[in-house]
């Protein structure tokens, strides 16, 4: 007797005797609240960032820009909210004030706002522009209060709480519903401070008075969940990274009291007493506000959709950032980028391959149906497949009513009674015997497993570990269409041209001219040898049999690097010349900061600017925050030319570019002044300079 016919007679069994079926399993370990519950559901959600680091073209404000700056004339928030309604996103968060302290709402508090812009006058409202637009397309609306503030006079002091929550009242009050509130983690530092222009530190732990400010945000806004990075544990968690990914286990659990490490940020912790779970934070471009520099750098497709299965296809929740452009509106190619993206999620999932098998399980709890194995295929969330009370290893088995062709595995639990599967494995009937084709350890609200397209008779999840019983509520199998990706560009230390592309079967076409590449332009099928000037590549992949043509990759390279050297360096420093983020040096020793790097460029040049790449390790120490650059005709005489900070590097590991005034120069020597934790041994992964 097959066990998907167990279920059915157990109930019949049940009505004749009276007696009452099987219990259902008891919840397991931390459990999310309703508000948790909520926010899981949403899944993937859009961030805004806006503010007058889009008209400085700087990362970090530093509190003292003009407000007069602020005048975006064809801002319009239901164009934003189309967009983000169109990818496929059900909410938005947006920047209500970034670090540098100015307000995108008319605040009462501050004369630093859109009040006192030229904006509509000095009557605009960001934020009640956005709110309404949210409320028109079926959105959630977010906000983002940056707890440090570089325009304040008393930050630092015990007054400057008052301020803060004075203006997270006027956030939470005055916009309607707001699901999710955002505590960005970076505190304390260099700032205008109402012209004290000096260095304040905090310790986030005790300063902002978390529980004080939780309680308010709660009673305020009793519905929402927090995001918070710098302070005591809130509903959410930050990965300890912005690249867009979370690891590949990761557990909704942390514990309610101690330090955090990466890796627990990263994977969560098993035995966490506490349900937080992770939401991935990162932007459509490599910074957060836009740079007209980063045009040619958005997110290619491909990109995005591995954001959002290293994601939302991780037990994570994919927050996608738009840099708002000057004039108040999104990139076009933003826009589109996004919008196809979220059309391929759409027809991805639309359809569930597994619907109409046959469902068989190794066991079912008390044999009842109300846990047999077809609720896994019915989309109710409350309904799910279970096993007996001490059962850690189980199976459930799909047959197809006809070979079925798919690369998409999906599961979920019934995270409402806790997160329990440690590790699970997937396989496929193929040609008359059973194939893995993937395997995971975390599954929790939702898993994906991508794999080349294959065809099947029937599919296999087999629980290999489990915290407890485990509680399946769907599994859905799905068929994806393929997406060539932009190629890769990097450019050797010899000056050759390296095109690589992670699909095995297309052609990679580029042009070295500035014309966009077609299947008639040259082929890379190796290192391509260039001039030792500026020269700008551009490459495309394109299907040779299907006639699918992938987006092009366009990337400038400044002069060749082949003469240049560290005098006082050994060879290990090449990985700073060699063009590839995935090698970086280490200073082998130094005395303490600051820590000086000297670099001869073989002939003189007329420099204005420089950029660098830090260390793509999240783990690594030395990573410079603040600098100073020198340059020298001799080795001997050096003028300084620049100085400042690499902001938010310490999480956002994207090429850092500073310009100064065009000067000759043969040498520089980039000065270490600080460290992300003042570690004297600074690390880089590569240096590259701007000519004029």
């Amino acid at each position: 007797m097959g066990a998907v016919l167990l279920p059915i007679l157990a109930s019949l069994l049940c009505l004749e005797t009276g007696e009452p079926g099987p219990r259902s399993p008891a919840p397991f370990g931390p459990v999310p609240s309703e508000n948790q519950l909520r926010w899981h559901e949403l899944e993937y959600y859009a961030f805004i960032h806006f503010s007058l680091n889009t008209y400085t073209d700087q990362s970090w404000g530093f509190g003292n820009e003009d407000v007069r700056l602020f005048n975006p004339s064809q801002l319009d928030a239901r164009e934003w909210a189309r967009v983000i309604k169109k990818s496929g996103m059900k909410g938005v968060i947006l920047t209500a004030k970034h670090h540098g302290g100015f307000c995108l709402w008319p605040s009462r508090h501050t004369d630093y706002s859109v009040k006192n812009s030229p904006w509509k006058q000095g009557k605009g409202d960001v934020v009640r522009e956005l709110a309404e637009a949210c409320r028109e397309y079926g959105l959630k609306f977010g906000v983002y209060l940056s707890p440090w503030d570089r325009n304040h006079a008393d930050y630092g002091r015990p007054e400057y709480i008052t301020y803060f929550r004075n203006q997270l009242t006027e956030l939470l009050t005055d916009y309607g519903p707001i699901f999710e509130v955002w505590f960005d983690g970076a505190n304390g530092g260099s700032g205008w401070y109402g012209g004290a222009n000096e260095h304040r530190q905090i310790d986030p732990k005790t300063y902002y008075d978390w529980p004080n400010t939780y309680a308010l945000v709660r009673r305020l806004q009793p519905k929402i969940v927090i995001w918070n990075d710098g302070g005591d544990r809130a509903d959410l968690r930050w990965v300890g990274t912005e690249a867009g990914y979370v690891g590949e286990t990761n557990w909704s659990l942390l514990n309610a009291q101690g330090d955090v490490t990466w890796p627990m940020l990263h994977h969560g912790l098993e035995d966490g007493d506490s349900w937080v779970p992770a939401e991935v934070n990162t932007s459509i471009r490599p910074e957060w506000f836009y740079h007209p520099s980063e045009d040619d750098k958005v997110k290619t497709v491909a990109r995005l959709l591995d954001a959002y299965y290293a994601s939302v296809g991780r037990n994570a929740a994919l927050l996608l950032n738009f840099p708002i452009r000057p004039d108040g509106t999104i990139h076009p190619t933003d826009a589109a980028r996004a919008i196809e993206t979220g059309e391929i999620i759409r027809k991805t999932f639309a359809k569930n391959l597994a619907r109409g098998a046959a469902a068989e399980a190794s066991n079912i709890r008390g044999r009842s149906s109300d846990f047999g194995p077809e609720n896994a295929l019915d989309d109710r969330p409350d309904s799910f497949w279970s096993v007996d009370d001490g059962v850690l290893q189980a199976s459930l088995t799909l047959t197809f009513k006809k070979p079925t062709s798919f690369n998409r595995f999906l599961v979920q639990e019934r995270i409402a009674l806790g997160q329990r599967v440690k590790a699970f494995q997937v396989e496929a009937f193929v040609d008359g015997g059973w194939r893995e084709i993937g395997r995971g350890t975390t599954v929790g609200a939702k898993r994906i497993l991508r794999f080349p397209t294959l065809e099947a008779s029937k599919v296999r999840l087999t629980i290999l570990d489990s915290k407890a019983p485990p509680v399946i509520s769907h599994i859905g199998i799905h068929l994806a269409p393929p997406i060539l990706d932009a190629p890769s560009i990097l450019r050797n230390r010899a000056g050759d041209v390296l095109i690589e592309i992670l699909d095995v079967g297309p052609h990679v076409h580029y042009t070295l001219d500035g014309t966009t590449p077609s299947r008639q332009s040259p082929r890379a099928t190796g290192p391509i040898p260039t001039t030792d000037g500026k020269v700008v590549v551009q490459a495309v992949a394109i299907d040779p049999s299907g006639g699918q043509v992938g987006p092009v990759r366009r990337q400038a390279f400044d002069v060749s690097r082949k003469a240049w050297r560290f005098p006082s360096l050994g060879a290990d420093a090449d990985a700073l010349l060699d063009g590839r983020d995935d090698t970086s040096w280490k200073m082998a020793e130094s005395t303490g900061l600051p820590a000086d790097l000297v670099l001869d460029l073989g002939r003189e040049h007329r420099l204005s600017g420089f950029r660098l790449l830090p260390d793509q390790n999240m783990g690594a120490s030395g990573v410079i925050t603040r600098y100073e650059l020198h340059v020298s005709q001799d080795g001997t005489a050096w003028t300084k030319v620049d100085e400042g900070e690499f902001a938010n590097v310490r999480n956002n590991r994207t090429w850092q570019v500073k310009r100064f005034s065009p000067t000759p120069a043969r040498f520089l020597k980039l000065r270490a002044l600080a460290t992300t934790d003042t570690s004297p041994n600074i690390t880089l992964a590569d240096i590259d300079v701007l000519t004029e």
